[in-house]
């Protein structure tokens, strides 16, 4: 379990339906979806998740995080149930809590394989990469239940595919296969089945490797640029360029080059 310092962190005394794996020699947490076979989120599931990303994204343990699951499903979605037991408030933050990968400052890995519905399509949407299988299957199916996506599917999905694409997958509550889900876009990569872990593995090393703080700055450039101009995009990106400028990772990276040798970050 992370070492949490969050004013809230009795709520996770008990995790509901996952558990919380910190490596830190290799700079990594896993939050796990352990609910089989079909690894449903619950509502209060919902609320812990948002606390675990915030805990996470504060411990200094942690460069990458990693959300995945066990057995044949990623996540059916959720609790149907728990929406019409949920108050109007709680249902209100819905979207908020699935948000939270997102808002962390740290890249966020998805790994996907088999069933990925309703807001464990949703979840992955907020995540920064997204690795799938042949076994995977993305759908955002709540028409068949009398209603629309409620945790930003709809709207992540738009903005990756398009309208049309979006439409014809939440009206019709459409599956994507891991390969369409690769060509659309919305996956970073496919693989076998059984080299999901690999695959997961060798990013995570990956993005170690980076300056964590280029990483951060490179992350919160795209996500507040993702609505702006082209224009005002530029004129934010020669900003944090400038900030990066006078780091001591950017003078690492560039002794580094000319060196030849690994450069050794520290995220200052």
């Amino acid at each position: 379990m992370p070492q949490i310092n969050h004013p809230a962190h009795t709520l996770l005394d008990t995790f509901d339906g996952f558990q919380v794996h910190v490596d830190a020699v290799r700079a990594r947490a896993d939050i796990v979806l352990e609910r089989p076979p079909f690894n449903i989120i619950s509502m209060p599931e919902r609320d812990q998740l948002r606390l675990v990303f915030e805990a996470l994204d504060a411990d200094d343990r942690v460069r990458v995080i990693v959300l995945r699951a066990v057995g044949d499903h990623f996540s059916s979605g959720g609790d149907i149930k728990g929406f019409l037991e949920a108050s109007p408030e709680h249902v209100s933050k819905l979207a908020w809590n699935i948000a939270a990968p997102a808002r962390c400052a740290k890249p966020v890995i998805a790994a996907n394989r088999g069933y990925c519905f309703g807001v464990g399509f949703e979840i992955s949407l907020a995540c920064d990469f997204r690795l799938v299988t042949d076994t995977t299957q993305y759908a955002l199916p709540e028409q068949k239940l009398g209603q629309i996506p409620g945790s930003g599917g709809s709207a992540r999905l738009q903005k990756m595919v398009g309208i049309t694409r979006t439409k014809d997958v939440v009206m019709r509550s459409r599956r994507i296969s891991g390969q369409q889900a690769y060509d659309w876009g919305i996956a970073t990569e496919i693989v076998p089945n059984g080299e999901l872990e690999a695959a997961t593995d060798r990013l995570v090393a990956e993005l170690v490797g980076f300056s964590p703080l280029a990483q951060r700055t490179a992350k919160k450039l795209l996500s507040d640029t993702e609505d702006a101009s082209l224009s005002a995009s530029i004129e934010l990106e020669g900003h944090c360029y400038s900030r990066l400028r006078s780091s001591d990772d950017f003078r690492e990276g560039v002794e580094a080059f000319h060196g030849k040798r690994a450069p050794t970050f520290r995220g200052s």
